[in-house]
C-alpha cells in the first residue's frame, strides 16, 4: 500500500514514501491513488483530517507537530465565548477536537486567501503565531487573535532572514543529500507535483 508523506518531512523519509503532499493539496494527493488503502506519515492529526474527505482506509503514524498539538479544544471554546463575532480558522495539522470547532480549516496559504476574502472583521488564528504579521499587514481593517501564546514554533525560528542572506552571499553552507535518498525523495516529490491541480 502506498505511503503518503507531508512534504516537512526528511528527505531520508521521503525517500522511502511513494508520494508527498502539502496541507493544500494532501485530500486530492490521497485520492488520486488507485489504492484503498493508504499510509499516512508523519501528521497523524492531518491524516486524520484527509480521511475525513476520503473513502480509503488510513493507517496513521502516531507523530504530529508538537506546535499545534499544543492547542486545546478548550482555549477555543473560551476565546469564542469572548470574541462571538470572530471566525475560527485553523490548520488541519490541530487536533480533530480543535479542527472540529473551526469555522474553516486550511493551509497557511488558505488562511492568507480566506481571511483577504472575507466579509468578517475579526478572526482567531489556529496555527503558528508567524503567520500573524502577514495577516495583519494585508488586513489592517480585520483584527486576529492568536488561538493560544503556545503557538510558537522554535524550529521555525532558528533561520533568521540575516541567515539567509549571509547563505545567499558566501552561498553556504552546502547541503548535500546522497544520491540513494536523493533520487527516491525526489520521484516522491515529483509524483505529488504530477497530481493534476483544479
Amino acid at each position: 500500500m502506498p505511503v503518503v508523506t507531508y512534504v516537512n518531512s526528511s528527505a531520508a523519509v521521503k525517500a522511502i514514501s511513494d508520494i508527498c503532499c502539502t496541507s493544500a493539496n494532501a485530500v486530492k494527493v490521497v485520492n488520486s491513488l488507485p489504492d484503498k488503502e493508504v499510509i499516512f506519515v508523519p501528521d497523524r492529526n492531518l491524516g486524520r483530517y484527509v480521511a475525513r474527505f476520503s473513502e480509503k482506509k488510513f493507517y496513521f503514524w502516531d507523530g504530529y507537530c508538537p506546535t499545534h498539538e499544543r492547542l486545546k479544544a478548550e482555549n477555543i471554546l473560551r476565546l469564542k465565548q469572548d470574541h462571538p463575532d470572530a471566525l475560527f480558522i485553523c490548520h488541519p495539522e490541530c487536533a480533530p477536537e480543535v479542527s472540529g470547532l473551526a469555522d474553516h480549516v486550511c493551509s497557511t496559504t488558505g488562511m492568507y486567501d480566506y481571511c483577504r476574502s472575507s466579509t468578517a472583521r475579526k478572526f482567531i488564528i489556529g496555527t503558528e503565531a508567524g503567520i500573524l504579521y502577514r495577516l495583519r499587514n494585508e488586513n489592517p481593517d480585520k483584527e486576529f487573535i492568536l488561538a493560544s501564546p503556545a503557538l510558537f514554533c522554535p524550529n521555525m525560528k532558528l533561520t533568521s532572514l540575516e541567515d539567509v542572506r549571509d547563505a545567499l552571499v558566501n552561498m553556504s553552507p552546502i547541503v548535500t543529500v546522497p544520491e540513494e535518498i536523493r533520487v527516491p525523495a525526489k520521484q516522491a516529490l515529483d509524483r505529488m507535483l504530477a497530481v493534476p491541480r483544479d
